[in-house]
């Protein structure tokens, strides 16, 4: 594969990634409800959740996908409930400066973080419909080397971290900007609805 090949997928998967959608509205949420914190093993199920499926459609996505459809629309249903089951903590949670220290929400452990964004990116359509529909009018598929699909993977893997990372840093910071506990109720509430709104276009697409 040529460098021009490279650089013509790096551009193409980057517009997909950066493009607002579910993954950005739940990275954004939920760097605005928490700041940084559990930021890391969130991004990595994003990356694992692509890398999985740029893996199966060098292997042949479409058969699988169709083979194992029920299994992808229980995943997508999934991640959708628990989007859901997040938003409605962040609009119940008591928020003050006291309990600031100690956040309400206790679910964020490093595999439910990493379990969450790896399940909704298997349930959501965006990067289904890239690695499915634009992917193998980007690379030849079938005629990749070894070498060149672990030069895919590497160019996923940095792409999608530095860019999802990008946009977790803004949120994190314009959450600095509010210390009041009105302020913070406010924004576990605007995050909480960008949640289940992600969630409800997870569910209809």
């Amino acid at each position: 594969m040529t460098f021009s090949g490279f650089l013509l997928f790096s551009l193409a998967y980057f517009a997909a990634v950066a493009t607002p959608g579910p993954g950005i509205a739940a990275v954004i949420a939920r760097a605005l409800a928490k700041g940084l914190k559990g930021i890391p093993p969130f991004i990595a199920g994003f990356v694992a959740g692509d890398l999985t499926l740029y893996a199966a459609a060098a292997a042949g996505f479409a058969a699988i996908a169709e083979a194992y459809a029920p299994i992808f629309m229980a995943i997508k249903w999934g991640g959708a409930a628990y989007l859901i089951w997040l938003a409605y903590r962040l609009w119940t949670a008591p928020v003050d400066i006291a309990t600031e220290v100690e956040p309400q929400i206790r679910v964020d452990t490093p595999i439910s973080l990493f379990l969450t964004t790896y399940s909704l990116t298997l349930g959501n359509p965006k990067p289904i419909l890239f690695f499915v529909a634009l992917l193998p009018s980007i690379l030849d598929l079938q005629n990749l080397t070894l070498a060149d699909f672990i030069t895919v993977a590497a160019l996923i893997a940095v792409i999608i971290t530095l860019t999802l990372s990008a946009y977790a840093l803004a949120a994190s910071k314009a959450r600095n900007l509010f210390d009041s506990p009105t302020a913070r109720r406010r924004i576990n509430r605007v995050t909480g609805t960008v949640l289940a709104v992600a969630a409800i276009l997870i569910a209809l697409d």
